[in-house]
């Protein structure tokens, strides 16, 4: 497997995952031409993109969609009630409905539900051969029933959203910090760091926070924090990287 984040926080968000059969986008959250350079920057062309992974429908993840799908013809695949929420795109020939699980070939997705103020909204768990991504983010919390599903993956690309200090005192209107803060809006970098201390395992191999609010976060309050809470359940674990809102990640290979 290949991954590579192509964007991550407020202003959009996409991640390239790719097998030896299949090249996906999940999510589609800025524009086409942002997400045509970037795959352009890891050698990918965006006419090898065959399935689009749709986790909720807020604008920061699906901006691209019409103009991308228009030009390249990928299968989108999304769960029923964002399918008849979404109009624009019910007479597109190349849908899959997702409820629980989608094989595709050599591919494994487990589409878990989130927490958040969105129809229907969803994480995902890779999985190919031996090796497995995790994708959380947009949640203001994660179910424990699900914990069985996210323990001991290989990449965990993981929502740190906020500084709980920094968003209370910060510009946000009183509605907007409740929405955040609330159980669905987004995880703070302290949540973040505690699920993790309950998941990762001896097969994990990267930590990337994602979804850092670029008001109420900066990345090094998020790896502060993530290192403190390591360091108070006796984890040692290093490689943890802060994703960035206009530039990709480093390309993953499993």
């Amino acid at each position: 497997m290949q991954v590579c984040v192509l964007a991550s926080g407020s202003g959009g968000n996409s991640t390239y995952i790719a097998t030896d059969k299949h090249k996906i986008l999940v999510d589609i959250g800025k524009n086409r031409k942002y997400i045509v350079e970037k795959l352009a920057e890891i050698n990918v062309d965006a006419s090898d993109i065959d399935y689009i992974f749709i986790s909720h429908l807020h604008d920061d993840h699906i901006s691209a969609l019409k103009t991308f799908i228009k030009k390249y013809h990928p299968t989108i695949v999304i769960s029923q009630p964002m399918f008849q929420e979404l109009n624009d795109i019910h007479d597109y020939e190349h849908i899959l409905i997702y409820e629980d699980e989608v094989i595709l070939d050599d591919l494994k997705v487990t589409c878990i539900h989130s927490s958040h103020d969105a129809t229907d909204s969803r994480n995902f768990i890779f999985e190919c051969g031996n090796h497995s991504v995790v994708y959380v983010t947009d949640t203001g919390y994660v179910r424990e029933k699900n914990f069985k599903y996210l323990t001991n993956k290989e990449i965990y690309l993981f929502e740190s959203n906020h500084d709980i200090e920094r968003l209370q005192h910060g510009p946000y209107p009183d509605w907007l910090k409740k929405r955040v803060l609330s159980d669905y809006g987004h995880l703070s970098n302290n949540a973040c760091s505690v699920y993790l201390t309950k998941l990762i395992g001896s097969n994990t191999k990267g930590i990337y926070l994602m979804h850092l609010s670029e008001v109420n976060n900066t990345p090094d309050l998020a790896l502060r924090e993530i290192k403190t809470i390591f360091q108070k359940y006796n984890l040692e674990f290093d490689n943890i990287k802060c994703c960035k809102p206009n530039e990709i990640s480093d390309v993953i290979n499993l």
